[in-house]
């Protein structure tokens, strides 16, 4: 039996476009994507999923009064589903040490820096490379990592470094990040932690 994912989105899910694109070119041989939670209504990643026939759940921190509930609901739409594997891929919201530690080596997650440079909390989006700009580094990249409590605290998985150009702008630097790293990594590192999970099964 495959390890069943559920993949965290908040927006566009370029991340998860790239992890179906992965699942339906056969990369992702001990995997398998069975949901996608959102946790915003409007997320055209929502979209993304329908189009690739994967079911999804919308649950949004705003309707749920305290983080316990937001997350109790999000723990029994990935139980319904039988879910062993969470892959975080543009998530905004912070998850608590309780939801960690419960899904503890099971959650990846992808940031667009080379940790531990420009990570840590408030660190997110185009700040990351607004941050690696002004610093003035030369070479920035992305890390695939386990999730815990601390925020992208986890041990790396992986990591690809991209080259800073003359003239970048965050917008510009970002996009490469993606097209260069983020979304080749991630999928690799899905399939490799998917298959750790499937031997530990078996």
């Amino acid at each position: 039996m495959k390890t069943k994912i559920a993949v965290f989105v908040s927006g566009g899910g370029t991340n998860l476009q790239a992890l179906i694109d992965f699942q339906n070119a056969g990369g992702l041989k001990d995997g398998e994507i069975v949901l996608v939670v959102s946790s915003s209504p409007t997320a055209y990643a929502l979209e993304r999923a329908a189009k690739a026939g994967i079911a999804s759940v919308t649950v949004s921190k705003k309707e749920c009064g305290s983080q316990a509930e937001f997350e109790e609901r999000i723990v029994s739409a990935l139980d319904q589903a039988g879910v062993e594997m969470i892959v975080l891929a543009g998530f905004m919201s912070i998850l608590s040490e309780n939801f960690t530690k419960r899904y503890e080596n099971r959650i990846i997650n992808v940031h667009p820096s080379l940790i531990p440079s420009f990570c840590g909390k408030g660190m997110y989006g185009l700040k990351v490379h607004e941050a690696a700009l002004s610093y003035g580094v030369k070479v920035t990249g992305a890390t695939v990592h386990f999730v815990n409590e601390i925020p992208d605290g986890g041990k790396i998985i992986m990591q690809r470094a991209v080259e800073i150009l003359d003239g970048d702008t965050p917008e510009v630097l970002q996009k490469r990040v993606m097209e260069q790293a983020e979304w080749d990594i991630l999928p690799k590192a899905a399939q490799a932690v998917a298959k750790a999970l499937r031997e530990e099964k078996n």
